[in-house]
């Protein structure tokens, strides 16, 4: 994940946001590469983008969504995951061919927005996700 890439994420996320949200960008490891959090966003966003971006990038799902899905709400297979992972919808890994490069990750909006603004930024951005 570059820093322009990055940049491109943030600006298509604070454009297109049809309400406040935060928004983290992450290298391949979950950490920090830019991030954003529009007026009137909520304070726990800025968290929550940072988790579900950590998640997207650090996880063997493609997306916060799809690891909620796998672990289907079991009580033991949650404990079992790294304590700052979530399972919100928002999070979406980024890739460069079959090489994940770092992810995204949003939160102000229901989830299903969350994940689809930070699927259209990726698109934008010229990385894969799918």
């Amino acid at each position: 994940m570059t820093l322009r890439q990055a940049l491109t994420i943030v600006e298509l996320v604070v454009e297109e946001a049809p309400g406040p949200v935060s928004v983290f960008v992450a290298d391949e490891h979950g950490e920090l590469v830019a991030a954003a959090t529009m007026d009137g966003a909520a304070p726990d966003t800025r968290l929550n983008a940072q988790r579900k971006a950590y998640t997207a990038a650090r996880s063997d799902a493609r997306s916060t969504g799809e690891l909620a899905e796998k672990v289907g709400g079991e009580p033991a297979e949650l404990a079992s995951f790294d304590p700052f992972f979530t399972f919100f919808r928002g999070g979406v890994a980024a890739f460069e061919g079959e090489w994940r490069v770092g992810s995204v990750g949003v939160s102000g909006l229901p989830g299903a927005q969350d994940e689809e603004l930070a699927r259209r930024a990726l698109d934008h951005a010229g990385l894969g996700h799918v």
